[in-house]
């Protein structure tokens, strides 16, 4: 090699190491930018499929009210694929939470058709539930597998799965900000993990992209009048917040002490599905509509063009709680965004706020409550409902989230930061190893 080529090349070198000495992040932003191209990609596609199929057994359902007489046997079918073959995968999210936590073990590859089958035969057949758990569960499930051609350390692992999180729920919703911010947020109630911020981003945003290229549809909501800010309407949404935060608690609680009825009163898992199923069958063909059942996509609309009554949040909540208590797979989010926006719309009849500004609040609010997330709920509300309502949405979604006390939908759940005195010091734990 010729002597002036050579020093040449150790010039090139020497400006490259002086290049990353002055700006050290860099190689980290292009490390996490080509892993989450990979992992935005295949997690918006996976997300797009999803939508496009749950659409379609959805409109199945609605024409064919019937079907939901098969529910128990589909349950059994679910119960018996989970019980044989899914040990290792039914803790669903919350695998993903501990994950996090403790990166030991790899995520199992058939995490992804095991809970999108139990999904779709939920929503097929009339059960009450949601599709973010689904959602987040592909993604995790997903990236995991590219950790060991990363050649990822167990940090990098949690930021992997941190931004698969953000990903899977930014890209289901269309809420791309949320989706990241949610990432961040839900592992560690009251802290956030900077550490996996630009990830998060990049990969709910890629996500997002990817899932719209595909034609998947997110619904649109729109709330037609908003009061000026003044202090009775700031005040109006501390109190709505309230109630939005007692009823996350009481969604949160229901949860819990139906499953542990549930096993407690059945000891063989495939049988639970199965009353789950007969409850639910019973209920929507005896008040001959699936009002209550699936997403409730068509009443949770509803609930910004007009006031609605108070049953209707009253029966999401029993439809949804036996539904996944019973071991049915899908999600909280969805039924907690129609108990939200239906609640929020009730309450219109005596907080005199505009009945679709209460059910915008709602919608996000009750789910903060539950998740304890109020950041992503707050970007959730200003992305799906505009920035106007900005103010009224952030102070309903913080008013929840302290009124939700300890309760949440996630058990995996860790706490970073109590949320006031009552439950003991306000002092930060030891999380170095998160």
């Amino acid at each position: 090699m010729p002597k002036q080529h050579k020093t040449t090349s150790r010039k090139a070198k020497f400006h490259i190491r002086f290049f990353f000495r002055k700006y050290p992040a860099l190689p980290y932003v292009i490390k996490w930018l080509c892993i989450s191209l990979v992992i935005g990609l295949s997690i918006g596609s996976a997300s797009a499929g999803f939508l496009i199929s749950l659409q379609w057994a959805t409109d199945f359902r609605e024409h064919h009210i019937r079907m939901v007489a098969l529910l128990p046997a589909a349950g059994f079918l679910t119960g018996l694929m989970y019980h044989y073959f899914g040990k290792d995968v039914e803790a669903g999210n919350n695998l993903l939470l501990e994950t996090i936590h403790h990166p030991e073990k790899r995520i199992p590859f058939k995490m992804v058709p095991f809970v999108y089958l139990g999904t779709m035969a939920t929503h097929f057949f009339g059960g009450s539930a949601g599709r973010e758990g689904t959602a987040l569960q592909m993604a995790g499930a997903i990236a995991d597998q590219f950790s060991k051609p990363f050649k990822l350390t167990d940090s990098e692992r949690r930021t992997l799965i941190t931004a698969a999180i953000a990903a899977g729920f930014g890209s289901v919703f269309g809420t791309p900000l949320a989706g990241a911010v949610f990432g961040l947020e839900v592992f560690l109630a009251g802290k956030i993990r900077y550490r996996a911020i630009f990830p998060a981003f990049v990969s709910a945003v890629l996500a997002d992209i990817t899932t719209d290229f595909w034609g998947a549809q997110h619904t649109h909501y729109h709330i037609d009048r908003i009061p000026d800010l003044g202090f009775f309407p700031v005040l109006y949404s501390v109190l709505a917040g309230i109630i939005f935060g007692i009823c996350a608690a009481a969604f949160s609680k229901s949860l819990q002490r139906m499953g542990a009825v549930f096993r407690s009163k059945i000891s063989y898992p495939p049988f639970r599905p199965v009353a789950g199923g007969i409850i639910i069958a019973v209920l929507v063909l005896a008040m001959g509509t699936t009002r209550y059942a699936g997403l409730g996509i068509p009443v949770i609309s509803e609930s910004f063009e007009k006031q609605l009554p108070f049953c209707d949040f009253a029966l999401k909540i029993i439809f949804t709680v036996i539904t996944l208590s019973a071991g049915f797979k899908g999600g909280e989010v969805t039924p907690l965004f129609f108990i939200g926006a239906t609640l929020g719309s009730a309450l219109s009849s005596f907080i005199p706020l505009p009945f679709g500004l209460l059910a915008g609040m709602g919608f996000v609010a009750v789910f903060a409550g539950a998740a304890n997330t109020p950041l992503a709920c707050m970007l959730m509300g200003i992305e799906l409902f505009g920035a106007e309502c900005g103010v009224y949405v952030a102070v309903a979604c913080v008013v929840s989230y302290l009124f939700s006390g300890r309760n949440s939908i996630y058990s995996g759940q860790k706490t970073g930061e109590e949320k006031n005195s009552r439950y003991g010091s306000d002092r930060d734990r030891n999380f170095s190893d998160v």
